[in-house]
């Protein structure tokens, strides 16, 4: 089930955030999250007035979607950044399609015009979710990261609707 992420699900969500932190270059964090940290970010997507998102099975948290403003500037106001990231042994079962249709559609009721994701790369299972949405590539910026003792490439994806 996708429902709407709560304040007591901030140490489900860090957990799985802190996988990725510590085992992969997908966020270019490198300090793990602790619950209380998490809740100030869930608090922070929500008071900007972007959705949160949960996927839930067997009473198990296994992923979560979110967006938040692209850039500050007023004329970015139709537009989005969206993050989908799933607990480690759950990817591949439809939990990231699901998340993102949810997200997407609550998007476009809020008015947004640009889902813009960013993805490490490579990264083939991220580009075949955001391309199966409906995203194309529109940039790539090589070597503007450094993790785990490598130069890494970022490349955004974005799916323009009308509203």
């Amino acid at each position: 089930m996708i429902r709407a992420a709560k304040e007591e699900d901030a140490a489900a969500i860090a957990a799985i955030y802190n996988h990725y932190i510590r085992h992969s270059v997908a966020t270019f964090e490198e300090e793990e999250l602790d619950a209380t940290e998490m809740n100030v970010r869930m608090a922070d997507v929500a008071a900007a007035g972007y959705p949160w998102l949960v996927a839930e099975a067997a009473g198990e948290l296994i992923g979560y979607a979110y967006a938040s403003r692209w850039k500050a500037r007023a004329a970015y106001r139709h537009s989005a950044e969206v993050s989908v990231y799933l607990h480690p042994e759950r990817g591949g079962g439809g939990w990231g399609t699901r998340l993102y249709s949810e997200l997407f559609g609550q998007l476009r009721a809020l008015g947004v015009h640009a889902m813009i994701g960013g993805i490490t790369l490579p990264n083939p299972a991220s580009v075949a979710l955001h391309e199966k949405m409906g995203m194309r590539k529109v940039a790539h910026f090589p070597e503007v990261g450094n993790k785990q003792g490598r130069w890494l490439d970022v490349g955004y994806w974005q799916l323009t609707v009308d509203t």
